[in-house]
């Protein structure tokens, strides 16, 4: 073996010692495996972690004092660059799902075979590992010679406040691109500077639904993390909508984004974290996989907008993923159920009402836009504006819910003083091109 090569720190939790010692044999095969410790429990698993720093962490699932869950979400945040496999005899999508959301960045089914085990180490170390501990490098370099001083209490980069809100749906066809770029027209107040950023790496729509074109697109900014620190030199990747909204836009074609999804998915959250308090929002349409991109976009999240619609299906996966929110310690305030496509008082049994849907969730409803005609939505498209500024009068549906919505997230997040003020704001001195004319908040909290 030459003495460049790389060796993989490992270190092994499980809860049976026979399966350590069975998986430390695998191991030990390859030259360029290093196996430094084994734990019994999570929270000694977690200990061990922080203490040796190693470049890859097996976990089993399903341990006693501390779920392998549970201690994957505190390594993950300690040690950002180290890799995490989970593993389960239960080898089904929910087990996956809450692996991923968890921070592991790859699952195997036990028993773990000798192939699958080899391959998976060396993907995580080469497609995570090693790319992070280079990103962290240049930013540490980076921030060491930058002229711009991180603020003394917070360690970060800018002034404004950086809410990043994550506009997300499991299904499909529910509006998600068309409240996302409404939202992030809707939040550009006065003195508010607001970027929206494209996640769908491989069919992002933002662009198409804005009318916008860029040399430029997230590819560059995920290859200059580093040089992020300059936000003069960060907005000269993103493009500008006529009507001021930022807009960093997802990759020119789907092969690139589904070669940045498959090995870099979290270069996008550290995109966001790197640049989101030159900002008061950040506004993400992300895509609806339930994958390690998304979980690392939930994580740094402020607030996520959970977008269903009234359909029985759309509602049954809602209910799903609050669930797997719910098991992965994410708070209720911290997400906002929003119904687009409603229809107040249905006519048939087929399309549930209102009620029955936040009744079946369990969860209040802070936003529902009423079903209108395509048409409507299809004119903002082809003349490039978002759908909340595509008329002059604010009042017409579904404008005035997109209003109400926006002003309630603003509030939440920025603070109760500012209600008062958002409904003190006469009509005649809200810019048009900066969202119109605020309305008040919702009741139904």
């Amino acid at each position: 073996m030459s003495n460049d090569k790389e060796i993989i720190t490992i270190l092994l939790v499980d809860d049976v010692a026979e399966v350590r010692e069975s998986i430390k044999k695998m191991l030990s095969f390859e030259p360029d495996f290093k196996y430094v410790g084994g734990a019994g429990t999570g929270r000694e698993g977690v200990q061990m972690a922080k203490e040796l720093k190693p470049d890859i962490v097996m976990m089993d699932i399903n341990m006693p004092d501390m779920d392998g869950l549970e201690a994957a979400k505190h390594i993950s945040k300690a040690l950002p660059a180290t890799g995490i496999i989970m593993m389960s005899v239960q080898n089904d999508q929910d087990y996956m799902n809450r692996a991923m959301l968890a921070g592991a960045r790859f699952f195997l089914a036990k028993p773990v075979d000798m192939d699958p085990l080899h391959n998976t180490v060396r993907s995580v170390f080469q497609t995570h590992v090693k790319p992070t501990k280079q990103m962290l490098e240049r930013i540490s370099a980076s921030a060491s010679t930058s002229v711009i001083e991180y603020s003394e209490d917070e360690g970060k980069l800018g002034n404004r406040a950086g809410h990043v809100i994550v506009v997300y749906s499991p299904q499909g066809g529910v509006g998600k691109t068309m409240l996302a770029t409404s939202l992030a027209s809707g939040l550009m107040k006065e003195g508010i500077k607001t970027l929206l950023v494209d996640s769908d790496l491989e069919f992002g729509d933002v662009g198409a639904f804005l009318d916008l074109r860029s040399q430029r697109t997230i590819v560059d900014a995920i290859e200059e993390v580093a040089s992020l620190d300059d936000p003069d030199y960060f907005d000269s990747m993103v493009a500008t909508h006529n009507s001021g909204i930022k807009v960093l836009l997802a990759p020119p074609r789907a092969s690139i984004g589904m070669d940045l999804r498959q090995n870099q998915p979290h270069m996008v959250a550290e995109v966001i974290k790197q640049v989101r308090y030159f900002y008061d929002f950040v506004v993400v349409d992300a895509s609806r996989q339930l994958d390690m991109l998304n979980s690392t976009l939930f994580e740094i999240s402020s607030k996520i907008v959970l977008i269903t619609q009234p359909s029985l299906t759309s509602v049954k996966n809602t209910r799903m993923v609050l669930a797997l929110f719910e098991e992965n310690g994410f708070t209720q305030e911290r997400i906002a159920v929003v119904v687009n496509k409603g229809i107040e008082k249905p006519t048939n049994k087929i399309v549930p009402p209102i009620e029955k849907i936040q009744a079946y969730l369990k969860r209040p409803i802070e936003g529902m836009i009423p079903l209108v005609d395509d048409v409507l939505i299809l004119s903002a498209i082809n003349r490039g504006v978002p759908l909340i500024a595509s008329d002059r009068d604010q009042n017409k549906t579904p404008l005035k819910q997109l209003h109400q919505l926006s002003d309630h997230l603003y509030a939440t997040l920025m603070g109760e003083a500012t209600e008062q003020k958002i409904k003190n704001t006469p009509q005649q001195q809200q810019p048009q091109k900066r969202g119109g004319v605020l309305g008040g908040l919702f009741g139904n909290r």
